[in-house]
């Protein structure tokens, strides 16, 4: 009995919060169809892939009042069920507080590369530092986030020890066809074994610029940075797999991974209908004293349809290419198709 009255409690206390909220209601259904080729030195593989990308979603936009508002959203990574974002935002007047799991400050989407669940370059030149717990302020377009840190123990088994949170900030300022923006991350925390500690510290710096010239727009950034692994995605082995860019701890000594890349992306609007874009990205990953410096490349070029209001199918083609001995070759055209609801 007194189960059954927490629980008619609890639903009647959501529902007049429901009530007192206005709730926007979105999904959007996403579907990959791509022929994939990939070349590794163990040989030759072709295979087609046809799934729902796991940034498929649906969610709602919750405004309680003029300076309160929260957003909830569910993905759909490997086919099940994920939280991708669950936040509350709340203006105080100079600024905003944003508690709660979104986007970080270091994510940067210049790009509209739809291989691979939407992969925009983002490990692969661009920025991307993904949906965090955080706590963030909002001054204008300046944002610093308190973010949730990811002490790897770098393949170690090591035990870790975290004394500070992430730092992320960033910086936008606009003005006629121009877009600049600026941004920094920083990171910290320790592995012991055997009575021996390592301090693993990492940062990231980032500049970018978008330029819209009416139908026609270009996008360019490049970043810089140590042991970027533990702060952004990097991904330089060709298999678009985002693993890299980490310390190696070797003897008794950390060695820090120097890593930097940039992107390049051009496209144009031909009508409501049509709009083309190709894009470049290049990162780097090198360990000093180590032959395990690597790089990549990647290339793509695409045409956005919309067939009707939230109705769009994106045909691309592309390459990952690693540039090391032993690295892979990813080669790929298809198709994702999407409606939004």
């Amino acid at each position: 009995m007194k189960i059954t009255a927490i629980v008619i409690g609890l639903v009647t206390v959501f529902t007049v919060s429901a009530l007192a909220a206005d709730w926007n209601f979105y999904g959007s259904a996403r579907v990959a169809t791509f022929q994939v080729d990939s070349d590794t030195p163990g040989g030759d593989t072709d295979n087609f892939d046809l799934s729902l990308p796991s940034n498929a979603r649906i969610g709602a936009g919750v405004t309680v009042s003029d300076t309160l508002s929260g957003t909830v959203e569910y993905g759909a990574s490997g086919g099940n069920v994920n939280l991708r974002k669950l936040y509350g935002e709340w203006d105080f007047g100079a600024g905003k507080l944003l508690v709660g799991q979104t986007y970080a400050p270091m994510n940067w989407f210049y790009s509209n590369q739809v291989f691979d669940a939407d992969n925009d370059l983002n490990a692969q030149g661009f920025i991307y530092s993904g949906r965090e717990p955080m706590v963030k302020l909002t001054f204008g377009t300046f944002q610093i986030a308190l973010v949730e840190p990811d002490p790897d123990d770098l393949g170690t088994g090591f035990s870790s020890e975290v004394k500070i949170p992430a730092i992320e900030a960033s910086y936008t300022w606009t003005h006629d066809v121009i877009t600049l923006e600026a941004a920094g991350g920083y990171h910290s925390y320790e592995l012991s074994s055997g009575g021996i500690t390592y301090d693993i510290d990492s940062y990231v710096v980032a500049v970018g610029a978008r330029f819209n010239f009416g139908a026609s727009f270009f996008n360019t950034a490049v970043f810089t940075g140590r042991n970027v692994g533990n702060l952004i995605s990097l991904s330089v082995g060709g298999d678009n797999a985002w693993d890299d860019g980490f310390a190696l701890i070797s003897g008794t000594r950390v060695f820090d991974n120097d890593s930097m890349g940039y992107g390049l992306v051009a496209g144009y609007k031909i009508n409501d209908m049509f709009t083309c874009e190709a894009g470049y990205g290049y990162a780097q990953s090198d360990i000093d004293t180590f032959a395990n410096d690597d790089e990549i490349q990647a290339y793509y070029a695409n045409v956005t349809i919309k067939l009707a209001p939230g109705v769009f199918v994106v045909p691309e083609i592309g390459q990952f290419d690693g540039k090391d001995s032993g690295d892979t070759e990813t080669t790929y055209f298809g198709a994702k198709w999407q409606i939004n609801f």
